[in-house]
């Protein structure tokens, strides 16, 4: 018996010890520590660093309060000070709004008042220090030094917590501003009104980059307001509610022996209501906020699982796939309402509705990534399109809070509604869709007039011209595809056609893309491919010929073919990445960033340029330039990207690429291969059912495929299939330092 005790102790300590130890490797597997939201705030990425989960309705977050272009998202990390902590923020945007509804805690009574233009004259204003301010995802801590406060945020899906840790016997009290805004955000009315001992409700109306953005909310502290200051415009008000253009408040609480003072903030677009309705109902459970937001990072971000011994590696690839779901963000409140642009209040029935829309940027890789690791939300954006489109029967082209800014060319809803449908992804109205698709390409507006009427854009009657006639031909390629798909076969016909006007503007003397006159014969002169006048007389967005000529995804054999041959094409654009890197004009934009010769990876109509070699029967180029680019161009730092973040698209370009794949067309449903960095990545398509990227002996140097296998069945192309990957399986390359120049020839049709 004592025999069989002991070895009954012996076999439970085991057992103990097996138990702790697979806990501990599960703590040290997760995914969440790879992550660091630091990366793309300094330089021109423009991220944010505050709190918030996948596609979050909040986004709350340190202001420092500046206004200018490198704290579009309220933050810098060249900066150490801020002026509070807001709920709305963008993610790498060109142009800053929001960082609405201003909360910031205090350790003295301060003067309200006073409604300074710049955050030089804030009397609550702090410093921060980096040393001790932390960031992970659905976390953000920072103190406080010149209030001795230390402050933690975290968010549900449209809940806000706030935790604010004063010194003891110290003063505990909190600023809220609804008046002071950032960048192109001004107020226009707002209000505050003290509900009761323990909360306030309001509104902050304003106009900026969005025009019409009406903020809605309701905050609740764990503690009673003891006495408040309420402002309007530099006005002391006397009774519980503060009308003006700008209204503040200080709200004061009893300093217990309890030095945590807690909120949580809701918000709408559409009533103060429905910010109530938003409101999360159980207490202030900060630290269970903060897990379960981190249990859905956690789950987002476990989409794709890479494997390989560098860390850093790591830390950038999950940093891009965090980055890449942050936008869209969700519009719609609890009950489904959302309000448009035009005060109209909607109701999203059997789906979320979501705002922050980039299409843009994001058309080109962060959309195509969602159909792989959220195709929920997939039909749920589309709905949203449609949904907008219903206001002025144009499709978005970038909507925030609601609002159609109208801001950068094209219509690229079109192909990331065209991708879905083709991809598979359903619960949207495909005939209405289309019907959206097809009424957008045949109106007035954005140069279409012009369009129709010549068959490009004329120089001389519109700026941008050559941008946005490339960009018109690949919207109207994907609505081909779409009326193909739906048996329309005249629509198919006509927008084929029309697909091909980039033929018009390519000058084959020179290899470039070139303004035209509207008499058909006629260059923009003089010429320079390396001239840049940013968004003004200019035949490009916001770059150069070099940067804008490549722009035909849809047609790269037809492309190729108008240079001449393969040869030329590749020398072409060999000389891209070659080409000294300097940029001509008075007025050059500062959107021309990560320069590789001319090639500029901070930018978007850059992105794909390097998977065309794929076409030119030269893929090994596509393998050395997009691992180069990756290597270059991305990094642990702050200053992490090349350039703006741009809600997702330049992380999006990482996360795709370093698994070796890249939808340079992504109406077609088909991806690029180009060069894995990992030893293996794990696409998580349901429960069931998973696609494996394996590259043997890849390393620094080991960057070209020699061969590869899909299935244990030899593989020999440069493209495969949406439809492959859903099926699951194994894609296995085996790399090497050396170019492969058989593999992948010729093969222009994906399995």
């Amino acid at each position: 018996m004592k025999n069989f005790t002991l070895l009954f102790l012996a076999t439970f300590l085991i057992i103990s010890c097996n138990k702790s130890t697979e806990k501990k490797q599960a703590k040290n597997d997760s995914i969440t520590k790879h992550v660091n939201p630091f990366i793309g705030t300094g330089g021109h990425g423009h991220t944010y660093p505050g709190a918030t989960v996948p596609f979050g309705m909040l986004q709350v977050s340190p202001v420092n309060g500046k206004s200018s272009w490198d704290w579009c998202s309220g933050y810098h990390y060249s900066d150490s000070i801020a002026v509070g902590f807001s709920h709305l923020s963008l993610s790498g945007t060109g142009i800053g709004d929001l960082a609405d509804v201003l909360f910031m805690p205090v350790n003295k009574a301060v003067d309200i008042t006073n409604t300074p233009k710049s955050r030089d004259s804030l009397s609550y204003k702090s410093t921060y220090n980096h040393n001790n301010e932390k960031a992970t995802p659905g976390y953000y801590q920072v103190f406080l030094e010149d209030h001795d406060v230390n402050v933690e945020l975290t968010t549900s899906l449209r809940t806000a917590y706030h935790k604010y840790t004063f010194k003891p016997a110290d003063t505990q009290t909190v600023v809220v501003n609804l008046g002071f805004g950032i960048n192109w955000d001004k107020a226009t009315e707002t209000s505050i009104k003290i509900e009761d001992e323990h909360t306030i409700s309001g509104y902050r109306y304003s106009t900026g980059w969005a025009r019409n953005q009406k903020v809605f909310f309701v905050a609740k502290f764990s503690k009673p307001i003891t006495k408040q200051t309420l402002v309007s415009d530099k006005e002391i008000i006397e009774n519980n509610v503060a009308t003006g253009i700008q209204t503040a408040t200080q709200l004061f609480f009893k300093a217990d022996d309890n030095n945590e003072l807690l909120a949580k903030v809701a918000l709408s677009s559409v009533s103060i209501d429905n910010a109530k309705g938003n409101l999360e109902a159980d207490g202030f459970n900060f630290e269970t906020v903060k897990k379960q937001a981190e249990s859905t990072w956690e789950t987002a971000l476990s989409k794709i699982k890479v494997e390989t011994e560098i860390d850093s590696l790591k830390t950038i690839f999950y940093t891009a796939m965090y980055h890449a779901q942050l936008a869209p963000v969700t519009f719609s409140d609890k009950n489904g309402q959302f309000r448009k642009e035009n005060d109209s209040i909607v109701t999203a029935t059997n789906y979320t509705a979501y705002s922050t829309l980039s299409l843009w940027d994001t058309f080109r890789a962060e959309h195509p990534l969602l159909t792989l690791i959220a195709p929920d939300k997939v039909s749920d954006i589309t709905n949203t399109m449609l949904a907008y489109y219903e206001t002025k029967k144009i499709l978005p082209v970038w909507t925030l809070y609601g609002n159609e800014t109208n801001t950068m060319t094209g219509y690229h809803s079109i192909p990331v509604i065209v991708e879905a449908y083709l991809k598979g992804i359903r619960g949207f109205d495909a005939e209405k869709a289309y019907e959206a698709m097809k009424t957008t390409m045949m109106q007035d507006e954005r140069g279409l007039k012009f369009y129709k009427e010549f068959g490009y854009i004329p120089y001389n009657l519109l700026d941008e011209s050559v941008t946005i006639t490339l960009e018109y031909t690949y919207d109207d390629w994907c609505v081909a595809q779409m009326a193909k798909a739906l048996g329309k076969t005249e629509d198919y016909n006509y927008f084929s056609e029309r697909s091909e006007a980039y033929k018009f503007l390519f000058d084959n003397e020179s290899g470039f893309m070139r303004g035209k006159s509207e008499n058909g014969k006629s260059w923009n002169t003089p010429f320079d491919p390396k001239y840049s006048n940013h968004r003004e007389h200019t035949d490009y967005t916001e770059g150069n010929a070099w940067q804008h000529s490549w722009f035909v995804p849809h047609n790269v054999e037809n492309f190729i073919e108008l240079h001449g041959s393969n040869d030329i094409f590749t020398d072409r654009l060999e000389q891209l990445f070659t080409e000294s890197s300097e940029i001509t004009g008075s007025n050059t934009s500062a959107d021309i960033s990560g320069l590789i010769g001319q090639y500029a990876h901070g930018n978007e109509p850059s992105h794909h340029i390097a998977y065309m070699f794929n076409h030119a029967d030269k893929p090994w180029r596509t393998q050395y330039w997009s691992r180069y680019i990756l290597d270059t161009q991305y990094n642990t730092t702050p200053n992490g990207l090349s350039g703006n973040e741009d809600c997702g698209q330049m992380s999006a370009w990482y996360a795709l690429s370093s698994i070796g794949l890249y939808p340079m067309n992504p109406a077609s449903t088909e991806y690029e291969i180009g060069s894995p960095i990992f030893d293996k990545a794990i696409i998580n398509l349901s429960e069931n059912k998973s696609f494996t990227i394996e590259a043997e002996h890849v390393s620094a140097e080991n960057i070209y495929i020699q061969s590869a296998t899909l299935n244990g069945s030899p593989f020999n192309q440069s493209l495969i299939s949406h439809k492959t990957l859903l099926e699951g399986g194994t894609l296995h390359f085996t790399m090497g330092n050396t170019p492969n120049k058989s593999w992948g020839i010729n093969t222009n049709n994906a399995k």
